[in-house]
């Protein structure tokens, strides 16, 4: 498991990138309230996912507008073809927390882990 940081530190609405893994995570806090996280670069093109526009449970690339439902990783608009694994979150005593997928990551292409 891997701790990410308070939760306090991340307001609603927003994401931020986990460099410490590889490939990278973007874990998002949504207005709701729920804390999601996914595999950080895009399935079509190399882009953080950290940095697109955040609405509901979807996030959409910076790049190309591709989205991914934050919560299966699912593609919600082209031009991706492929999700974006997930990863499970807790929320330990204030502190959020990733154990990550054990399953390959989709990468685009000329991207390797």
């Amino acid at each position: 498991m891997l701790r990410i940081c308070p939760l306090a530190d991340l307001p609603a609405g927003e994401a931020i990138r986990v460099d410490d893994v590889s490939p990278p995570i973007a874990v998002f806090h949504t207005d709701d309230g729920e804390v999601y996280a996914i595999d950080d670069t895009c399935t079509h093109q190399d882009a953080s996912l950290a940095d697109g526009w955040l609405e509901g449970c979807e996030i959409e690339c910076p790049l190309h507008a591709s989205r991914f439902d934050l919560r299966t990783g699912a593609v919600d608009a082209p031009p991706a073809k492929r999700g974006v694994r997930t990863h499970a979150v807790t929320v330990t005593d204030g502190d959020i927390f990733v154990t990550l997928s054990q399953d390959a990551p989709n990468l685009p292409p000329g991207v390797s882990v």
